[in-house]
């Protein structure tokens, strides 16, 4: 077979083959999509999208990072500049707690202006929280907000690194501005729980009881388990 750049041309009936395997995957028949994707790993020992198919059914259909991660470091190997082999990596390494690692990863593809800034940011904070690193974690939900502005989930993710660094105000407005984002859908009684909290620290206690009222009547079905305890619990303490 022929090759190009070192990499061995594409076989054109591998295309089915991969087809065949992710329907597996998705009907959640993972032992046999596993079966057959080792077998193609045997088979075409040399192309980069077999392997890396490989590491994604063991790490995101098997949610097994750790078995994941050599594939994608065999990617690599043959390949130093695949960017989705690099994505998986990180995310591989950050799922197994070695978040250092996988901000080096994330770092090296924001350098090569890997195009998703969305998925890089959010990633790259969580990594960078858990590695208490709050200031950078600030900056990358800030970063994520701008490719996905008014995202209440992403607004509260960042209030919660904004508290961290003592920037309560600041944290208190992302908050009010991800409620005002979910107008036309049910109140979120969390969101609502955190603002108290921070507005408590604040010292505005008018607005804090406020919100664990509000948060209390706005509970619904699937919200975190305790969450009404604990809203009756810091409004106990408020007397």
């Amino acid at each position: 077979m022929t090759e190009r750049n070192g990499r061995e041309a594409w076989p054109p009936e591998l295309t089915e083959l991969l087809r065949k395997v992710d329907k597996l995957r998705r009907s959640g028949r993972y032992t046999e999509a596993l079966s057959r994707m080792r077998q193609l790993t045997e088979t075409y020992p040399r192309q980069a999208r077999v392997l890396l198919e490989m590491g994604l059914t063991l790490g995101i259909w098997g949610r097994a990072p750790a078995e994941a991660l050599p594939w994608y470091e065999r990617v690599l190997e043959m390949a130093p500049g695949h960017a989705s082999a690099h994505l998986h990596r990180a995310l591989a390494l950050a799922a197994q707690g070695r978040h250092a690692e996988a901000v080096a990863d994330f770092d090296a593809l924001e350098a090569v202006g890997f195009r998703k800034a969305l998925v890089l940011h959010m990633k790259r904070a969580e990594s960078l929280e858990a590695l208490g690193r709050h200031a950078e974690a600030e900056r990358d939900w800030t970063l994520a907000l701008a490719e996905d502005p008014d995202n209440p989930w992403l607004l509260h993710q960042r209030a919660s690194a904004r508290a961290r660094l003592g920037r309560l105000e600041e944290a208190v407005k992302d908050i009010t501005d991800a409620l005002a984002a979910q107008e036309g859908e049910p109140v979120d009684a969390e969101l609502l729980r955190d603002r108290g909290v921070l507005r408590t620290r604040l010292g505005d206690t008018a607005g804090a009881r406020a919100d664990f009222e509000a948060g209390l009547a706005a509970l619904r079905e699937g919200d975190p388990s305790g969450l009404a305890d604990d809203l009756r619990h810091r409004l106990q303490e408020m007397g």
